[in-house]
């Protein structure tokens, strides 16, 4: 049997064991439901300030479009109505069905509400007040109102923005957060399932019969293999939960390039990053020999994940081009939760990523070697913990 056949043999076992398993099963549902309801709530929050609903009485009927041209200058929309009378209003305004309603005259408009007013509506209702007084006194002096708001339109003022605010840059950061804590958990939970996986195996002798028939490192080429198939097939689902609940509630709306070209990387980065720590995470695990030792061995790892991604998601939202942030992705190690989201809020230029891809492909090339050394060293030595540099020796 050549050396591929077994790995993959390997591999296919591991996807049958973990696939099968109900922590799998019901730990990606939960991810799935996750992912779906932080978008949800993205998309309240952006959708907080939605329209305002305002009821008008036939004698203020006429104030309908001035207010809702006002309002749309103040950024806020406004849906309006009309009642047939000023009890069926307030009616309304009870039930909540209206936020506002306009009685009164035209001449003398009168707001009704339930609580409050708030600020940017009654900016508005002013704006039109004040409008139809004007209109008034221009009228009463002679002089032809709609004239004079023709002029007054006219006017423009010229606005030099020094940093114009750019909402799908605002987007991005949001992608690039939901990016970076998606590959963030999914190293943290397949790397350590690596480490366990391997003392389970030293630990029910399952490892001494095994390497009876394949050899050291094709046992661990293949559960690297296959753990690392599960974790993709989870994190595409993720993803694509992710897209689809995005477009459903209007939350994500970069072009089908960008949105494209930031999948494809967070997918690149997750098997970059699952095949450096895999390695390691594997590594770790083979110099302990119970479940209780794993902890310990793989702490180190774990801090080593946790650094660089709470240093990101905390730096770079407020500073996006941090240039210590930017030199940290490029380091191998750092590079698969850093570098995800630098590019996903379109701060990682293409020979940045060229880069840190290829120092973390070498990174790995090495690793092959380093950490199959200690694995093969170190798998069927039981008891005390092995020291790493034993297990880097000779086998």
């Amino acid at each position: 049997m050549s050396a591929w056949e077994t790995i993959r043999l390997v591999a296919a076992r591991e996807v049958r064991v973990r696939a099968a398993s109900r922590a799998t099963r019901i730990g990606t549902l939960v991810l799935v439901l996750a992912i779906v309801a932080l978008v949800v709530v993205i998309a309240l929050v952006s959708g907080s300030g939605s329209a305002a609903k305002v009821a008008f009485t036939p004698p203020t009927g006429a104030l309908a479009q001035p207010l809702a041209a006002s309002a749309g200058l103040l950024g806020q929309e406004v849906e309006t109505s009309t009642v047939a009378d000023e009890a069926a209003g307030e009616r309304q305004v009870r039930d909540g069905a209206v936020d506002a309603l306009v009685a009164g005259t035209a001449q003398e408009p009168r707001i009704v509400v339930d609580e409050e007013l708030g600020d940017t509506l009654r900016a508005a209702l002013l704006a039109v007040a004040r409008q139809q007084a004007l209109d008034r006194a221009v009228q009463a002096l002679g002089g032809d109102p709609a004239a004079v708001n023709r002029d007054v339109d006219a006017v423009r003022l010229e606005v030099v923005a020094l940093d114009p605010h750019d909402p799908e840059h605002d987007e991005r950061l949001v992608v690039g957060t939901i990016v970076g804590v998606l590959i963030y958990v999914a190293l943290l939970t397949y790397g350590p399932i690596v480490a366990q996986g391997v003392v389970e195996e030293k630990t029910s002798r399952v490892v001494e019969l095994l390497l009876s028939t394949i050899r050291a490192w094709q046992l661990m080429a293949g559960k690297v293999l296959g753990i690392g198939l599960v974790g993709l097939v989870q994190f595409v689902l993720l993803i694509a939960a992710g897209v689809i609940a995005g477009v459903a509630t209007g939350v994500l709306t970069l072009p089908a390039s960008v949105a494209a070209g930031t999948i494809a990387w967070a997918v690149a980065w997750y098997l970059l990053g699952y095949a450096v720590y895999a390695l390691l995470f594997a590594a770790a695990g083979a110099l302990v020999s119970r479940q209780e030792d794993v902890s310990s061995a793989t702490l180190p790892l774990i801090m080593v994940i946790i650094v660089p991604y709470v240093i990101g998601i905390s730096v770079l939202p407020g500073d996006p081009g941090n240039r210590l942030v930017a030199i940290l992705s490029l380091v191998p190690l750092f590079a698969p939760t850093l570098m995800p989201i630098r590019e996903a809020m379109g701060e990682a230029a293409a020979w940045e990523l060229v880069l840190a891809t290829g120092l973390t492909l070498a990174t790995i090339a090495l690793l092959v070697r380093g950490a199959g050394r200690v694995y093969v060293n170190a798998v069927l030595r039981t008891g005390a913990r092995v020291r790493l540099r034993e297990a880097l020796g000779r086998a």
